[in-house]
């Protein structure tokens, strides 16, 4: 097992960039910017963000907004779509540039997805979703902008997802699954209104994704994966539950899913690594205090002195 491979993964992390003709490059090329949010958190988390050229990164990143409608892409001369939107304003907010954004602009693309029932659709297409909810709540909150939505109405559709079982689903009556309860409670955080959520039954229904080997999973009967290790964990640590479940046996779970050799962590031991289960693995360490790493917030999923900054400095 050992200890993280900081070194090696922020090599592996720094070598994604260069390969961009292999197989992992050609399947992110529509969420390249989410991709990049996944890396660069990851090196920031690992104090490895000075590895990078920040004047190279916002360039790019300003390439891939839709000027007409001021939303991003997943990559340049791609759709705008909130979730490659919140991406870019987290990646800006970590190299401390969100004065690279028209605020107005963008936070008017983000408002102007809100539906009347309070739901949020993903872009002009119309799919709706929690995650869109969290995603357009979080950016709108980054960027001091959530007075442009009805907040309430947003709380409302929110709560409107939550099953008998504690947990959220994707829509009305949508399944339970750690992703969704993840994006509503970080929502809930953000606006403040987790008197919404019972925690004793939700912390029960999450602590029980822990497995045999210590890994979580999504939901009751599926495989563990690492990337489980956020979705759940940060959801118990914001209603303060995560004394429910074993920490050390996650921390040696992530660990073993290292790639000691070539860098990057896999969602299983001894599976292919990529940049997605790299990042949730040292997102997840860094909730449980691992040595070394910065501290991350678990509602806005970004580096807590990043967080700081925004809210707490002139």
């Amino acid at each position: 097992m050992g200890e993280l491979a900081v070194e090696k993964h922020t090599e592996y992390i720094l070598s994604i960039e260069k390969r961009k003709d292999d197989f992992e490059s050609l399947v992110m090329e529509h969420l390249r910017l989410s991709g990049a949010y996944w890396g660069l958190t990851a090196l920031d988390l690992m104090h490895k963000i000075g590895s990078v050229k920040p004047d190279d990164v916002v360039t790019w990143i300003m390439s891939c907004q839709d000027k007409e409608s001021g939303g991003f892409g997943g990559n340049v001369g791609h759709d705008p779509h909130v979730l490659y939107t919140l991406s870019a304003v987290q990646v800006l907010a970590i190299l401390d540039r969100l004065d690279a954004l028209d605020v107005e602009k963008v936070s008017d693309y983000v408002a102007g997805l809100q539906n009347e029932d309070g739901s949020f659709s993903g872009d002009m297409w119309g799919e709706i979703d929690t995650r869109f909810s969290y995603v357009a709540i979080c950016c709108l909150s980054l960027l001091h902008r959530l007075r442009k939505i009805n907040v309430e109405k947003a709380v409302d559709f929110i709560v409107s997802c939550k099953n008998l079982d504690g947990g959220f689903g994707c829509i009305p009556g949508g399944e339970s699954h750690a992703g969704q309860i993840f994006c509503c409670v970080g929502a809930l955080a953000i606006t403040g209104s987790l008197h919404h959520i019972d925690r004793d039954l939700l912390g029960w229904w999450l602590c029980e994704r822990q497995c045999k080997d210590g890994g979580l999973n999504g939901r009751p009967e599926k495989l563990t994966d690492v990337c489980y290790s956020w979705w759940v964990l940060s959801s118990l640590i914001i209603i303060d539950r995560v004394h429910w479940i074993d920490k050390d046996k996650l921390s040696k779970f992530i660990l073993n899913c290292q790639d000691l050799e070539k860098g990057g962590i896999s969602d299983r031991p001894d599976n292919a690594v990529d940049v997605f289960h790299t990042y949730f693995g040292v997102a997840g360490l860094s909730l449980m205090e691992y040595p070394g790493l910065k501290t991350i917030d678990p509602a806005y999923a970004l580096p807590v002195d990043v967080v700081n900054r925004i809210f707490f400095q002139k």
